[in-house]
């Protein structure tokens, strides 16, 4: 016979060695398994309204939400998607032409400059501008290449993308359907105290919505925002640059205004005036904006993080998982942070000294 603590520690190795040969088959389709986790938990208050009225048809309910899903969310972003790689190729096209020329717009703002800046310059030994403007063309050709490139590899991956997106589709149906029943088996399998299953399983909810509803949603607000924009000021591209908009404002701080700020600054040095001035006011009074309005409304105070450790953390997760690392990372790290939360000394907010009756 076997003592109850070997047989124990055979079952925790053996519970580690096939979860992790399970985690390394799954890793292929670690961004479909993702997607789906993350629409059935922003699906799921529909879900559930729909099942209340059909409360015996949960295969109808499950395949009405995810047509929903369908509709408002995934193929608008398919169009989007259409739309970007088609515009990140003509832009390669063009700069290969030389009709797209950053070194040539480089040239033009210095040339606008007036005498006293480039007195400045000047003295700064900073006046000649060769060597920028090759760079700067060398830079623009690079980033159109490489984005052409991710476009062609999008667009040769056909296969690989629609294996992932069916792998979506399949399990966001069944997580809607059976989603309850799973978080069920999950938590009683957890070898927690309750208390702290139910704060772990409240921090997440929270994080999910901070993350993916509050992030995603002020990101592709912006987006949104700064590529309208675009479009009424006749800048080329509108929905390319409507995207990279989307992602950097992710990063805190500087976020979409990488993007528009220096358009902002091309057209008021080349004598754009009015076009110059109407960026700049509505990229700081409308795309700035947004951030302060929406944010708090989406995400909450207690759940906000540091900025640099939104920074890290996005950096960081695009690094190691791509693409859908610029949600993996951020929530990851919100987690950590609340996971350690439960074992950190318990304070009381606000919690002031009593104070000193006043001597009579």
């Amino acid at each position: 016979m076997h003592s109850p603590v070997t047989t124990n520690r055979v079952l925790v190795s053996l519970l580690i060695g096939v979860t992790l040969a399970y985690g390394a088959i799954l890793m292929p389709l670690h961004g479909a398994i993702f997607w789906g986790m993350v629409l059935a938990i922003l699906f799921a208050p529909l879900h559930r309204r729909l099942l209340a009225r059909m409360p015996r048809r949960r295969n109808l309910a499950a395949l009405a939400t995810l047509v929903v899903c369908l509709l408002i969310v995934i193929l608008p972003i398919l169009l989007i998607g259409v739309s970007v790689v088609q515009e990140v190729s003509d832009a390669y096209q063009r700069a290969r032409s030389g009709q797209l020329n950053l070194g040539t717009y480089a040239q033009q703002i210095w040339d606008a400059l007036p005498a006293w800046v480039l007195g400045l310059l000047q003295r700064l030994h900073l006046d000649s501008i060769t060597e920028l403007q090759a760079r700067i063309s060398s830079f623009g050709v690079q980033a159109s290449q490489f984005l052409a490139n991710k476009a062609l590899d999008l667009g040769s991956n056909t296969l690989q993308f629609i294996v992932n997106f069916g792998v979506m589709l399949y399990l966001l149906f069944f997580l809607l359907r059976d989603g309850t029943l799973l978080v069920g088996r999950i938590r009683d399998a957890i070898p927690l105290d309750a208390d702290h299953k139910r704060a772990l399983a409240q921090k997440f909810t929270t994080v999910i919505r901070a993350t993916v509803k509050g992030n995603i949603a002020v990101a592709a607000t912006q987006g949104a925002l700064g590529g309208l924009i675009f479009w009424v000021l006749g800048i080329q591209g509108p929905v390319m640059w409507g995207v990279l908009m989307a992602f950097l404002s992710l990063l805190p701080a500087v976020g979409a205004s990488l993007i528009w700020g220096p358009v902002a600054v091309y057209f008021l040095a080349t004598g754009a005036i009015g076009q110059g001035i109407t960026l700049t006011l509505y990229g700081v009074g409308v795309i700035g904006l947004v951030d302060n309005l929406l944010r708090p409304l989406l995400v909450g105070k207690d759940t906000k993080m540091p900025d640099y450790v939104v920074l890290i953390s996005t950096l960081g997760g695009m690094a190691l998982f791509g693409l859908t690392g610029f949600v993996i990372g951020p929530m990851v790290a919100a987690l950590f942070i609340a996971t350690w939360d439960l074992y950190a000394p318990p304070t009381k907010r606000g919690h002031q000294p009593p104070e000193t009756p006043p001597k009579r």
